[in-house]
């Protein structure tokens, strides 16, 4: 629905599409996915991701087939996994019997799971990192629902994005992986598919690296939203103590999670751009995160010679307005 939406709206393709909203849909998604975090060992994780595999492949056939033609970027899980986990007595009470788990054996896993700083913890990448199988199941529901499709005569990009990577050899630890289990597929099927892998450039430390990862990776997209969070320490959820205060007495200008801060955060992506073009000049470069709907730093990703912004299907409109502006200033001078 939302591509079709996003299609409606004059979207040229999917910059980012975040696979782990696709588990809370239902009771059948959700309670196969805290299986799988559940799950004592790497066999009783194999065995849920089996029931999440075919749910995640046909909404990947919806979302290429809504977008023939186009591009999707698919982001890999990303979320704190203690996100999926039911909180409270009551929803442990009832989650428990359907796991084959005590009350207490689902609370003491939640408890185990808590961190202190859950957005700089256990997510992203490192979730593949550690559980490899999670990557081999989004791979497989990936490339295989672009090889239905390709039997049906439809064509698809599908671009596999890794969230959070700091470091190149994170990246080549989840590249391996993709590519392991995307040629496991196409043998399976005698065919193939076009795909790129690329990465999420959301650490400062990825974007001063941003040479060593380029070598590796297709394509880097800046998640603006979690960059200015690291790049100012401020937290997202925490900032509106003391943001009101900022604005009201002159501390700061705007709100940096709406616009994007020209001298702190675009700087640092001017230098990653540089850094990865040097290494590999036709490396793709883009934003995802909702900066890629506000007008202004829209223009600074055109003047940066971004490839492409990316927003929430409502904002498409006026993305596509401000890069035409922005051409024809350009064209003018």
């Amino acid at each position: 629905h939302d591509s079709t939406v996003a299609r409606n709206f004059g979207a040229q393709g999917i910059g980012l599409c975040r696979t782990e909203h696709m588990f809370f849909e239902d009771e059948t998604r959700i309670s196969a996915m805290r299986e799988m975090i559940l799950a004592e060992d790497q066999e009783g994780r194999r065995k849920a991701l089996a029931k999440l595999l075919p749910i995640q492949r046909e909404d990947f056939i919806g979302i290429f087939e809504a977008m023939h033609g186009l591009h999707v970027t698919v982001r890999l899980l990303d979320p704190p996994l203690h996100e999926f986990l039911p909180q409270t007595n009551k929803q442990q009470e009832v989650e428990a019997p359907k796991m084959g788990l005590t009350v207490e054996e689902v609370k003491a896993k939640v408890e185990q799971l808590k961190e202190v700083n859950p957005m700089l913890g256990f997510r992203g990448c490192r979730l593949g990192v550690l559980y490899p199988e999670i990557t081999q199941m989004q791979t497989h529901a990936i490339i295989e629902a672009a090889l239905i499709l390709k039997k049906r005569g439809i064509t698809v990009y599908p671009e596999i994005m890794v969230p959070l990577v700091g470091h190149v050899n994170e990246f080549k630890n989840q590249k391996e992986i993709i590519l392991a289990k995307a040629e496991e597929i196409f043998k399976e099927y005698n065919d193939s598919v076009e795909f790129k892998i690329g990465t999420m450039i959301e650490i400062p430390r990825a974007a001063l690296t941003a040479d060593e990862i380029a070598a590796e990776a297709d394509f880097f997209s800046f998640g603006t939203n979690d960059l200015t969070q690291m790049v100012f320490g401020y937290s997202r959820d925490d900032i509106a103590h003391f943001l009101p205060y900022y604005l009201a007495n002159g501390i700061l200008k705007f709100d940096p999670f709406k616009t994007l801060d020209r001298k702190g955060v675009v700087s640092l992506i001017a230098q990653a751009a540089t850094l990865g073009r040097k290494t590999k000049p036709e490396l793709s470069l883009g934003i995802c995160g909702e900066h890629g709907g506000d007008p202004t730093s829209i223009r600074y990703c055109c003047d940066l010679g971004l490839n492409y912004v990316s927003c929430s299907p409502f904002r498409v409109p006026i993305a596509r307005l401000t890069v035409a502006q922005a051409a024809i200033s350009e064209y003018k001078q």
